[in-house]
């Protein structure tokens, strides 16, 4: 990880919720920003901030996401998705992220924590846990 890394980093990433985005066992009327596709952009954000400050062979991984999903989002209108860090713990990195819709109103906020991994070792780790399974 680079020292550049540190509580106060900020990102916004505008995305539209488009049809993908959203749920559909209330019918095509009903159809609103679904939670598990607010997750994914929350972790995304995230690691699109992350990425810039961390150094080659490193990556990270979402460890933990508490989240509030706080009211419906039409579709085919865009969020803003901002994250900051708040905590660099070691390999640890705690966010608090907010999601507010095209008028304004805040339709999400999360506490998410990613880890920074090193990919020689997370692989390492990957095929013992392969090598197991196949003894297993």
């Amino acid at each position: 990880m680079k020292d550049s890394l540190r509580p106060g980093l900020e990102i916004t990433q505008r995305l539209t919720v488009d049809t993908d985005r959203t749920i559909a066992f209330m019918g095509d009327d009903l159809r609103v920003y679904a939670t598990p596709s607010m997750v994914l952009d929350i972790e995304r954000t995230c690691k699109n901030l992350l990425d810039a400050h961390l150094d080659e062979g490193e990556n990270s991984v979402g460890a933990r996401v508490e989240i509030d999903h706080l009211g419906a989002t039409l579709i085919d209108i865009w969020v803003d998705v901002h994250a900051t860090i708040v905590e660099v713990d070691r390999r640890r990195v705690l966010f608090d992220v907010e999601v507010h819709d095209q008028l304004g109103d805040k339709v999400g906020a999360c506490r998410h924590t990613r880890f920074v991994v090193d990919l020689a070792k997370q692989k390492e780790r990957l095929d013992a846990k392969r090598a197991r399974l196949a003894e297993s």
